[in-house]
């Protein structure tokens, strides 16, 4: 029996549902229980159909529509996946983490896509831009959309790894904002805590990443009969971007490592140096008061307090003692 969902129930889920020929030009959007009819026809037109966090009474009409394998629908409807893809018949099922700057935080979603030989779905989770870009400028080339669905695929995935370049970029604006904190004579501790923070975002944001590497490589050496030969050679830029976002991202945990350890290099360095000074005032004062100490004690045969001028040649040993003392810590920088 087929599911029957109200308009208004999916008016929110359902972002694009469009055919197009084998020519690479759109025929026009159409609804969901039109796109079973699209697929029977043999005249080689595609579907592209696009959904915003579908419930699961959904899930199960993309399941009748076109197909799809009962375990790749139940990962569909969860948001927590890791990246991914499997081969289900003739089905491809991919999930893809995306990421992007929501208020100076990293927020990040997930998109799930199936690609068929005459069929590419995207199910977008949590944060994550519209994909009507991507597709806007598949439809002005129609030469190249006319190489089906893997064509698609790759304006999505290009559209996906685009969108980590600026994540990139606001790291390292703010790597190059701590430098000034992390070489400051005064210790902060919210300097250690923001190096903290942001290692730990970037780690999570590696993780989100770099699975993407793993999934292009894939799709650019195996299932040649849903990638065509042709788009293989644009997922290789898409390769190439991913790469550069992982090496970009491998190098700031390094730095960030890096500069956590300096910071804390510099802190006990400054610590060290206030000790010096410390223990040189110490051993400056300590001179006068072994005088003063010693002629401080009570006894009654003291040659040298006879003396008419004993008083004067004390004060004088003191001063020089003390003069001399403060001369060779100050060339040993311990003043």
């Amino acid at each position: 029996m087929s599911n029957v969902i109200p308009e208004e129930q999916i008016g929110g889920m359902v972002r694009n549902c469009a055919a197009y020929c084998a020519k690479g030009t759109k025929v026009g959007d159409i609804s969901l229980d039109a796109i079973s009819d699209v697929l029977k026809n043999a005249d080689g037109n595609f579907v592209w159909l696009g959904l915003y966090e579908p419930d699961e009474p959904l899930l199960k009409k993309l399941q009748e529509e076109f197909g799809l394998h009962p375990l790749a629908i139940e990962d569909s409807s969860k948001a927590h996946q890791r990246p991914k893809i499997e081969l289900y018949d003739d089905t491809l099922f991919m999930v893809v983490h995306t990421a992007q700057m929501i208020r100076g935080a990293i927020e990040f979603g997930e998109t799930h896509i199936f690609i068929g030989p005459r069929f590419l779905i995207t199910i977008r989770h949590g944060a994550s831009l519209s994909y009507s870009g991507a597709r806007t400028r598949c439809e002005q080339n129609p030469s190249l959309m006319a190489l089906g669905p893997s064509y698609g695929l790759y304006a999505i995935l290009d559209f996906i790894v685009d969108n980590y370049f600026p994540i990139v970029e606001e790291f390292k604006r703010e790597l190059n904002e701590l430098e000034q904190d992390i070489f400051a004579e005064s210790f902060k501790k919210e300097t250690i805590q923001h190096l903290y923070e942001l290692k730990r975002e970037l780690t999570t944001y590696r993780l989100a990443v770099s699975p993407t590497q793993d999934i292009v490589n894939q799709l650019m050496q195996y299932h040649p009969q849903l990638v065509r030969k042709e788009v293989r050679v644009y997922l290789r830029d898409v390769f190439d971007h991913v790469i550069r976002v992982s090496e970009a991202t491998d190098t700031m945990r390094e730095m960030l490592t890096a500069a956590m350890s300096v910071n804390l290099s510099l802190v006990t360095v400054a610590q060290g140096e206030i000790v010096k000074r410390l223990a040189g005032w110490a051993g400056l004062l300590a001179a006068p008061t072994l005088i003063a100490s010693w002629y401080g004690m009570n006894f009654t045969h003291m040659p040298e307090l006879a003396g008419k001028h004993s008083y004067l040649i004390l004060i004088a040993v003191t001063l020089v003692l003390t003069g001399g003392l403060y001369a060779s810590l100050k060339k040993a920088k311990w003043l």
